[in-house]
């Protein structure tokens, strides 16, 4: 009884020893603006009609792009992208880890049981050389008691680090949606880019026509023909390019799937236009974008859990209070093996506390200070890259909007001249140079206006992936 006490006098006297685990909030107070710089500078009209401080949509944006085939590749990636697939194996790790963390809170219980023969030597001691043979079957538990939050604390790490897991997982499936949006977008926009040179290429090709009867009716000098020759063959040059450009995006959306490129480019061989979608835009406040995108949750996920290796740090300057015991038979005789005076058990509490160890907890914990202080400025470098790109996408989005409607006027315009200039040219009035200047502006316009489509959307994209929305797990 005496011994009891003891021990409960010790428990008491150590209640400072018994670390809760830290609250991660009060580390977490990184400052966020209160709106978007792209709507605070240089506000328009056209700010005010794409961007809206309304909740950003969260699941399946791609839909409203309104392609079919766009919807089939990202269910596909889904289910086959080994990014993804990988990312469900972190997941279950990091389950896996968290419940080999919360078993330490169930006792250990082994048993065993044999049969033993011995004999003792007579030349060791003045006794007479004695031979012994029993058998014997336990049962053996050790139980560790959790009373300062050691076993309380780690388990509280891992399940963190579970939810983290979960977090990166979602993370991974909004930026495949969006990796694969963008490359579908760039295969659409090297599409419409190579139909732009085929066309050109036809229309040039007229001119040369032209250029040739008027050379053979004395009305054109050789040089017309020249000129209208070279404009014609270095616009059909640049026709490899483009479908270059074409197969290798074909073989990127293939990666993303986790298929080979024979199985896609059947699917993605049919020329389709550039989606038209150009919608106002949820984007929010800063504020609210930290707590959905999921890269952020995880980021505080990993705050808290070494907060709680902290705690589970400073646990281990407490006693460790542990349960040994063991239960069952032992006897000479297997027919005396289950009598009442067979039966044994053992009861053994025990304490340890280790008073000195060179510094070694006191480093641990030193260390794990140091992970605390290294993951919540990490937390904060994410926050501020976050705010970064959705500033970065708005701006582009916005600017990209800007540039498509001014190359479809400069595309008209450019259109209008050349009709003119060919006419003009017919009838002796103009210059065959006005009609290359007018193919070659005319060519680089429209190029640009596909490319500048293509660009919008893809900002378009970035923009939903920086506000962390796409999918919901």
């Amino acid at each position: 009884m005496k011994k009891w006490s003891i021990l409960l006098l010790l428990l008491i006297a150590l209640p400072a020893l018994a670390q809760k685990n830290n609250n991660a909030e009060r580390y977490l107070k990184t400052p966020a603006p209160q709106e978007w710089a792209a709507m605070t500078e240089g506000n328009s009209a056209i700010d005010d009609e794409l961007f809206q401080q309304t909740l950003p949509v969260d699941d399946e944006w791609w839909k409203k792009f309104g392609d079919p085939v766009l919807d089939s590749l990202i269910a596909v990636a889904v289910d086959q992208s080994f990014d993804v697939l990988m990312a469900i194996d972190r997941m279950n790790m990091a389950k896996y880890s968290l419940r080999i963390a919360r078993s330490n809170f169930f006792p250990t219980i082994s048993f065993g049981a044999g049969w033993t023969k011995e004999q003792s030597s007579g030349k060791v001691t003045q006794e007479a050389q004695g031979r012994e043979e029993y058998y014997d079957a336990a049962a053996s538990l050790s139980w560790e008691i959790d009373i300062f939050g050691r076993i309380r604390n780690q388990a509280r790490a891992e399940k963190e680090l579970f939810y983290a897991s979960k977090e990166d997982y979602t993370s991974t499936m909004i930026s495949m949606a969006a990796q694969v949006a963008s490359a579908y977008i760039n295969l659409r926009a090297a599409q419409q880019e190579l139909i732009v040179i085929q066309k050109n290429c036809e229309e040039q090709k007229v001119t040369v026509n032209i250029t040739e009867a008027r050379y053979n009716a004395g009305l054109a000098s050789k040089l017309d023909v020249a000129q209208a020759k070279s404009t014609y063959f270095s616009t059909k040059a640049s026709i490899p390019s483009a479908e270059l450009n074409i197969v290798q995006y074909m073989n990127s959306i293939a990666i993303l799937l986790g298929v080979y490129p024979q199985q896609v480019r059947s699917l993605l061989s049919t020329v389709q236009a550039i989606p038209e979608y150009i919608e106002p835009v949820g984007v929010g406040i800063p504020v609210e974008m930290i707590r959905r995108r999921p890269d952020l949750r995880a980021a505080e996920r990993n705050v808290r859990a070494q907060a709680a290796k902290v705690g589970a740090a400073k646990s281990d300057f407490a006693p460790k209070i542990t349960v040994n015991g063991s239960v069952g038979y032992m006897a000479k005789d297997l027919k005396d093996f289950f009598g009442h005076r067979a039966f044994t058990y053992e009861i053994a509490p025990a304490l340890s506390w280790t008073i000195f160890s060179g510094g070694d907890l006191i480093n641990s914990l030193k260390s794990a200070k140091a992970d605390l202080d290294q993951v919540i400025n990490q937390y904060n470098s994410t926050v501020l890259t976050a705010i970064q790109e959705t500033d970065n996408a708005m701006e582009g989005y916005k600017s990209y909007i800007k540039q498509v409607m001014e190359l479809r006027e400069t595309c008209y315009q450019y259109q209008e001249a050349l009709t003119l200039s060919i006419n003009l040219y017919k009838e002796g009035l103009s210059p065959f140079q006005n009609v290359v200047d007018a193919q070659k502006s005319l060519l680089t316009y429209q190029s640009q206006l596909v490319q500048a489509k293509g660009a919008c959307l893809i900002q378009l994209i970035t923009l939903y992936k920086a506000l962390g929305g796409g999918w919901n797990n």
